[in-house]
């Protein structure tokens, strides 16, 4: 009996070219606030998913899209001040 083989690399996945860079580890760290209020607000939906939500559950969710959207502004100006050339005029 022959055995069938294939020729190709037995695992691809841990090759060096396949890891994060830098940068992209430096912006998944700039983006970390967001990701997480993110997280939050998806915690909260999903708790008030099984019940008919009530006066609690509505400021929870609430609260944590306000967080959404302070995250996401500050890194909108944080990365908008980055990007702009030379100072104050």
């Amino acid at each position: 009996m022959n055995h069938i083989v294939t020729v190709q690399d037995a695992v691809t996945a841990f090759e060096p070219w396949m890891e994060p860079t830098d940068a992209e580890l430096d912006a998944i760290e700039q983006e970390m606030p967001l990701i997480l209020a993110g997280v939050d607000l998806v915690d909260a939906q999903i708790i008030a998913l099984d019940r008919t939500p009530n006066e609690l559950d509505n400021r929870r969710i609430r609260r944590a899209h306000r967080r959404v959207l302070a995250a996401h502004r500050e890194l909108a100006n944080r990365t908008a001040g980055a990007t702009l050339p030379g100072g104050a005029a």
